[in-house]
């Protein structure tokens, strides 16, 4: 189960960390954190150093709700970004959370190794094309609607089989564009109530079914915070539980804020399978 990133194979049979950076001044939980170079190469070099695989650059947010933010405006706050983390850090692989073709496009060409879209290419019609041609790996996420209408789509016939369903539809499509590498993201917090993204973790191993590697990001979203009845900012030790459980269903990546923490999670949950 590997993954080729601009030339390197990354196993997926070991547990990943993918630590997010928001260049975006509106993000759930850390927007306008990351705005200069000097703080977004500091928290870069924090999660490298802390054991993340993968960077994951987004300059859209995609909390429910969102403003929409130009194409323009998403090509200069993500490209400067990935042009910078490369210059200080050339190993470095970093994903692109854009459902936008060109920026995908213009961000692969800066040197990312990743498109992590969360639409799966129904936002962008020549997306899943462009992926095909740029050689790169494909996370494709399950959403409903768009951002801003997202929260009203949540009606299913059947929450994880019409999500497998989904996945079926998009990796054929995927495969015609001869995109090789495919993630599925299934989704937490898109399209979905608070009791259904619970459903889709306590069942999420049958998405195995489709034969490709999960990622699953849950760190700190609603589901969490909610629940408690406490914030995004308290939220860690929340994030923490659920991502062992996200584990154990077959997750093979973690999307996280909070990459020492995830980490260690990963290293006691594999401790946990050897006996």
């Amino acid at each position: 189960m590997t993954i080729n990133c601009k030339g390197r194979l990354i196993d997926l049979s070991t547990h990943k960390v993918m630590g997010i950076l928001n260049v975006t001044p509106d993000s759930f939980y850390d927007g306008g954190q990351y705005k200069d170079e000097s703080s977004i190469l500091k928290q870069v070099e924090t999660m490298l150093s802390e054991g993340a695989t993968f960077i994951d650059i987004g300059g859209y947010s995609s909390r429910p709700g969102a403003d929409d933010v130009s194409e323009d405006e998403e090509l200069n706050r993500v490209v400067p970004v990935v042009k910078l983390i490369l210059k200080h850090y050339p190993k470095a692989l970093i994903s692109i959370d854009t459902f936008r073709s060109e920026v995908a496009k213009k961000s692969i060409e800066a040197g990312a190794a990743i498109i992590n879209d969360i639409s799966a290419g129904h936002l962008d019609k020549n997306m899943i094309a462009t992926v095909g041609q740029l050689g790169a790996p494909y996370i494709m996420m399950h959403m409903k609607g768009s951002p801003k209408t997202m929260q009203q789509q949540t009606d299913y016939y059947d929450l994880v089989k019409d999500i497998i369903s989904y996945f079926a539809e998009r990796i054929v499509k995927a495969h015609a564009a001869k995109i090789n590498d495919i993630i599925i993201d299934p989704g937490f917090g898109f399209a979905k109530t608070l009791e259904q993204n619970f459903e889709l973790l306590n069942q999420m191993e049958l998405l195995q079914i489709v034969d490709k590697p999960i990622l699953a990001g849950v760190s700190r979203k609603s589901m969490i915070y909610k629940t408690l009845n406490t914030t995004s900012e308290n939220a860690l030790n929340g994030t923490t539980a659920l991502h062992m459980v996200a584990l154990q269903k077959g997750a093979k990546i973690l999307r996280v804020h909070d990459v020492k923490e995830a980490v260690e999670c990963v290293t006691l949950h594999n401790q946990l399978s050897k006996n």
